[in-house]
């Protein structure tokens, strides 16, 4: 079944804590003395790299920002800003009364139930009504709800698992508003009459959703295009609701402090911040900009262009995909798409987000990702995503190194400098509850990994312990098991690790940034002692992706020439062995390793290295690789002299 593949439009924002990504997806820092001069209320915080950053006075807000190691230049939520919104007149002030009755009448009798089951003593067993109830209540009570539901179901330290499974069943599907009402708002945005934007457009909305509706329509230069356009009159809701949250949240802070360790002030902060700045479809237009390029090279996925000229704050114009819904496997197989290629060109795009990026899509449920014909994946709507540091792209390389090394104590530490244990937190306990997750889950191999499971056994650690998940690593826990259900529903025997390890494993072998080399040495040193077996894993792991993405047609039709020569797809590990030989040349430290590693046990391991050699003797020209070491002679002799000279210095 081939279906158009539309904006989502109940999704948030990214947070614009510094400017967009380039292509590499390196963040471009911006310095905080404009913070300091252009914000004369803002108090003066150091912030994580001991820079001095911005906050607004509210502490929960600088918890946020400190967090996130970054202060926001374009703040476009603070509780001052929301309450003087809310109540700058009589009108608005009768209006948040009028919302605060209903609300406390539907919430009171929804608590009032809740108490009954705790008196007489079946709550247990009225769980799965009070909790449909629950989700109901959300839906009637409108969008900020709505969002307020989705937000906790991704929030295991704060909402039980029953209740999660429950609210992760929402839906923002909502009657659209009318046409006219439609179009006035895109000419206002546009500035100017429909027919001077669009060829044509569709008479009725494709897709509607709380906060907007989509239109198909087609540029004057023929170009098809899907018109994203905000509900009227929505934003004066969305203030009126969190100013009511955030007001509770400062009742309630004290007592989730201490029941459930977690700020209810910050939650509600994150929460707001998001939303607010899903309101602005020029952020989204951002987004999808930074995408544009970080993908733009990658012959496997598809991101629609945006067209910032016809977009504004409340209308946003992009590229329509047409698209095979991610969901179908038969439709898929039909269009000649390899089925597991196609999954992990999915699984591959998805870690590149994540871990090379640090830029991801929040919201990959099926009605955002879409297979083109030619094989590639395609996303849509580009509201909801989240960006990540450069340090905590490492913290979590970091973590994968110390899971696979098993050191369960650094994994606890990787888990505190990622913010989920506060500073200063004792890790002792955790470190055996971490250890029972993964050892059981990675006891029996890649093959019975299930990361739903472990999920779900992290997110009872999470309710037993004082761990408070950041916003962000929510909203990538929710991308991860949203699109390993996607490849269960193409592929029943997925298994998450069979196609993410050899991802990990070819970047950790051929990515040239530093700090990745020092995590191979990490990986292939334990204890001190070199891991054949695992360099032959890793390099059949790595061999084994660059054979499965070749298999997507996409990349043949890109590779035609090769393809036709029937040549195997080739690791190409060339600047790896350069890198490694110029290491050898000028760290003693490593040269003192490998001459270990070769003479372990007394014996020379000649039989190893002819094993890995067999590995990689087809990817490798040796005369090419050769000429390569060559020319880098110089520049590993200048490294080695310097390396020599500074051991010299320290010396005296």
């Amino acid at each position: 079944m081939e279906v158009a593949a539309t904006p989502a439009i109940g999704s948030s924002a990214r947070l614009r804590n510094v400017p967009p990504h380039s292509i590499s997806g390196r963040t471009r820092k911006r310095s905080c003395v404009i913070c300091r001069v252009a914000t004369a209320p803002l108090r003066i915080k150091s912030g994580l790299n001991g820079s001095a950053t911005a906050f607004p006075s509210t502490e929960a807000l600088e918890e946020l920002d400190l967090e996130r190691g970054a202060c926001n230049l374009l703040r476009k939520y603070t509780p001052e800003l929301v309450r003087q919104r809310v109540l700058e007149s009589r009108e608005s002030f009768a209006s948040v009364v009028g919302r605060c009755v209903e609300i406390i009448w539907r919430l009171g009798l929804y608590w009032a139930s809740l108490s009954y089951d705790c008196l007489v003593g079946r709550d247990d067993e009225m769980v799965p009504v009070r909790a449909a109830q629950l989700r109901t209540l959300l839906c009637d009570l409108g969008p900020s709800f709505v969002k307020a539901g989705q937000v906790l179901a991704n929030r295991p330290d704060i909402v039980r698992q029953d209740y999660m499974n429950e609210l992760c069943t929402l839906q923002d599907d909502v009657p659209s508003f009318p046409n006219q009402i439609a179009f006035s708002i895109i000419e206002s945005d546009l500035n100017m009459p429909l027919e001077k934007a669009f060829r044509k457009i569709s008479a009725q909305p494709v897709a509607a959703a709380s906060l907007g509706q989509v239109y198909r329509a087609t540029l004057l230069s023929g170009e098809e295009v899907a018109v994203k356009v905000q509900r009227p009159g929505i934003e004066p809701i969305i203030y009126r609701d969190l100013f009511l949250f955030r007001t509770l949240a400062s009742f309630l802070n004290g007592i989730s402090t201490k029941k459930l360790g977690c700020n209810a002030e910050l939650i509600v902060d994150e929460f707001g911040e998001k939303l607010l700045e899903e309101l602005d479809y020029t952020l989204e237009a951002r987004n999808l900009e930074d995408f544009y390029k970080n993908f733009k090279n990658d012959l496997t996925v598809k991101i629609p262009l945006v067209y910032k000229s016809f977009s504004g704050s409340r209308v946003l114009v992009m590229e329509w995909i047409d698209g095979i819904r991610c969901t179908d496997p038969q439709a898929i197989t039909d269009a000649g798409i390899d089925v597991p290629a196609f999954i992990t060109v999915g699984v591959s795009a998805a870690l590149r987000q994540l871990l090379e990026f640090g830029l991801f899509h929040g919201d990959p449920h099926p009605g955002n990702i879409f297979a083109m014909r030619d094989g590639r994946i395609a996303y849509v709507d580009f509201g909801n995503v989240a960006q990540l540091t450069q340090r905590n792209k490492q913290i979590l390389i970091d973590a994968v190194v110390h899971a696979v090394n098993e050191d369960y104590v650094e994994m606890a530490n990787d888990f505190s400098r990622l913010g989920f244990l506060a500073p200063g937190t004792d890790i002792t306990p955790i470190v055996p509850a971490l250890e029972a997750i993964w050892g059981n889950s990675m006891g029996k191999g890649l093959a019975d990994f299930n990361f739903r499971i472990v999920t779900k056994q992290f997110n009872e650690l999470v309710y037993q312990y004082p761990i408070r998940i950041p916003e962000k690593y929510s909203l990538v826990i929710r991308s991860l098991l949203t699109q390993e259900g996607i490849c269960l529903t193409l592929q029943p025997d997925f298994k998450f690790l069979e196609v993410a390890y050899p991802y990990v494993a070819k970047r950790l072998l051929t990515d040239p940034e530093p700090y990745l080399r020092e995590r191979l040495l990490q990986v292939l040193f334990k204890d001190g002692m070199f891991q054949w077996n695992r360099l032959e894993n890793l390099i059949m792991l790595a061999r084994e992706q660059v054979a499965m993405m070749s298999r997507n047609p996409s990349v043949r039709s890109q590779k035609s020439a090769t393809a036709s020569q029937g040549q195997v797809p080739k690791l190409d590990l060339t600047d790896t062995i350069k890198d490694g030989v110029r290491v050898v040349i000028t760290d003693p430290e490593i040269r003192r390793q490998l001459l270990l590693a070769f003479t372990e046990d007394s014996r020379l391991h000649v039989d190893e290295v002819l094993d890995v050699y067999r590995l990689v003797e087809k990817d490798l020209d040796p005369a090419a690789l050769a000429l390569d070491v060559l020319q880098g002679i110089p520049a590993a002799a200048r490294d080695f002299i310097l390396s020599w000279s500074n051991a010299v210095l320290a010396d005296q």
